[in-house]
């Protein structure tokens, strides 16, 4: 159970990554086709939606080790934020 409340913030915390970076309009973006279509935002957050449910299915189903795949996963994402919403990039 703590496992799913974990994966449940990370989640969170990449959907606030995600979503900052898509509203930065960081010129890396338009390099992107998917990104720079209208519904290019959309599509990324949905597949960042199947990806925070697939990592929840995961664990609930008793594969806790997914819990640490998906810290990394949202580690690595936040990271990547940190570097494109701080001009390091």
């Amino acid at each position: 159970m703590v496992a799913l409340v974990l994966v449940f913030f990370f989640g969170v915390f990449n959907f606030a990554a995600h979503k900052a970076v898509l509203e930065s309009r960081h010129p890396a973006l338009t390099r992107v086709p998917m990104l720079s279509h209208p519904l290019g935002g959309r599509i990324s957050l949905m597949l960042e939606f199947a990806v925070l449910l697939a990592a929840m299915v995961m664990v609930t189903t008793g594969s806790s080790g997914w819990a640490w795949v998906y810290a990394i996963y949202t580690a690595l994402t936040v990271a990547g934020a940190w570097l494109l919403m701080g001009s390091r990039l």
